[in-house]
């Protein structure tokens, strides 16, 4: 079966140009990829302890991936520092490392679904799309290491405040765009993400970026996403960035 390889928000504008050829699951074919997700209502689930139950596959984002402060909040502003502003400018959609099968980084998403699962001493998101790659977020307590290496998704430490899930982390490398736009940050990058279960088929991610060495103050991006209990998340491979292809890295055994 044929399907698109980006779902959900982009794929009306890339159906035209991009198909994957892959084996779907019935519960996956065309017909449910394009269709309305089900109307999922109620209230906010909790576990038996009494923590909101945050796990699920999740689809949406906004427009975050076009140009992250379109999800600022009312009477914020996003103010860059002058080298950044530079680099902001100067930098080409070809570029992009997510558009070069790398990680994006955090808060930007990638237009593919992605779960939350939680357990008691490690919530995990695990990403479809991109490298399918997973994050993981410690809930057992401990602090940031003193000189953590840097990564892509950083080093990630979770707490509960009431129904919402805060999750600080440092450690970033600065590899990552913000967005497809180039939105630049450095290693100094510092996010706090909200995670917040409105109801039974909602949840917002607010997340706080201090950077001050890219940006004269701090600002937070808001996104909602959509339960979509219709949907697992499946295998995707992005080659794109494989150089050892075709930079001579791989190299074939010598005869015998």
């Amino acid at each position: 079966m044929i399907r698109p390889i980006f779902r959900g928000f982009l794929i009306g504008s890339v159906i035209a140009s991009a198909v994957l050829a892959q084996s779907s699951p019935p519960s996956q074919s065309l017909g449910t990829i394009f269709k309305q997700p089900p109307t999922v209502t109620g209230p906010a689930p909790h576990f038996a302890d009494g923590t909101p139950d945050l796990s699920g596959a999740w689809m949406g984002g906004g427009s975050n991936s076009g140009d992250i402060s379109k999800g600022l909040k009312p009477r914020e502003t996003l103010s860059m520092q002058p080298w950044a502003e530079k680099v902001f400018k100067g930098r080409l959609a070809k570029d992009d490392p997510e558009a070069n099968c790398l990680p994006f980084g955090i808060p930007r998403g990638a237009p593919y679904p992605w779960r939350l699962v939680q357990t008691p001493t490690h919530y995990f998101i695990l990403y479809e799309g991109n490298i399918h790659s997973f994050r993981q977020i410690f809930m057992d307590g401990r602090k940031h290491p003193d000189d953590p290496d840097p990564t892509w998704y950083g080093h990630s430490i979770g707490h509960w405040e009431g129904e919402t899930l805060v999750i600080d982390t440092v450690g970033f490398n600065d590899k990552f765009w913000f967005d497809n736009l180039g939105h630049p940050h450095t290693e100094k990058l510092h996010t706090i993400e909200r995670y917040t279960r409105t109801d039974l088929g909602n949840i917002r991610i607010e997340v706080t970026i201090d950077d001050p060495k890219t940006f004269t103050k701090t600002w937070t991006n808001t996104r909602t996403f959509t339960l979509r209990p219709d949907w697992e998340i499946m295998e995707y491979s992005c080659e794109e960035n494989n150089k050892d292809l075709y930079e001579g890295h791989i190299k074939a055994p010598p005869p015998q």
